[in-house]
């Protein structure tokens, strides 16, 4: 059943998203990143620091890594906008590796304000799972 307020075309559970690539991250980015953000970590920016930790280079910053989500959402369905977006980080990528996005619909209402939950995956280049999320997206054109 769909309401008037959701558009025709509305996604249905089961929907998937194009999978999208963003990266490789370098040192770079990791440091405009960290001025813009005020996430100076230098976790994320020593490479020496990194590799004492443990780690074969430093970790992206997970607010940067996060922040792909969206505009893989957006190249999908344009007329959708992020209401919320919450994720477990599993896996560090690190300096010079990507992510590649993917997604699909788990639940799909057209009732009252039209509203989708998406279960969106990051993973790194390799295969291996970085980050789980789950959004909230809502019809850009709905009344708040």
């Amino acid at each position: 059943m769909t309401s008037l307020n959701a558009p025709a075309n509305w996604p249905k559970a089961g929907d998937e998203i194009d999978p999208a690539k963003f990266g490789p991250f370098g040192e770079s980015q990791l440091l405009r990143y960290a001025a813009a953000s005020g996430d100076d970590n230098p976790l994320h920016l020593d490479r020496d620091l990194a590799c004492a930790a443990g780690l074969e280079a430093p970790p992206v910053h997970g607010m940067l890594l996060m922040s792909c989500f969206e505009p893989a959402l957006r190249v999908w369905r344009g007329d959708l906008v992020v209401a919320r977006l919450a994720g477990k980080f599993l896996k560090p990528i690190l300096v010079g590796e990507g992510v590649e996005i993917s997604g699909r619909v788990v639940r799909a209402s057209a009732d009252g304000r039209p509203e989708l939950t998406m279960r969106l995956i990051a993973r790194g280049f390799g295969g291996d799972l970085a980050i789980l999320a789950e959004a909230t997206l809502v019809s850009a054109e709905a009344p708040a």
